[in-house]
């Protein structure tokens, strides 16, 4: 817990995947994450949670549905989805995070 929270807590955006190694939109995610940190390298640290080897992490941050993405910046979320997302639109998130 205290490593995930060291994790989250820098300046840099850090997109965390919450998922289960049993899911079908999960396994459809994980490409697309190599894809986004492949485009946006040291822009963005990315992280995988599994949330039944993490159950206490994954209620915290109440995590109802898998995948469901949370981006953090400073150790605060500043944004949250669930469900596949793509590429595009995950690198566009995580360059407006770097805008300021």
């Amino acid at each position: 817990m205290n490593e995930f929270d060291d994790m989250i807590k820098g300046g840099k955006p850090t997109l965390v995947d919450f998922f289960a190694t049993w899911c079908g939109p999960c396994k459809m995610q994980s490409p697309i994450l190599d894809a986004v940190k492949a485009e946006v390298g040291d822009e963005a640290n990315i992280i995988k949670v599994d949330v039944d080897r993490n159950q206490e992490l994954a209620a915290r941050y109440r995590i109802q549905s898998v995948p469901t993405l949370i981006m953090f910046r400073n150790g605060e979320p500043v944004w949250r989805g669930a469900g596949v997302h793509q590429k595009e639109q995950l690198v566009a998130k995580i360059r407006e995070m770097n805008v300021d």
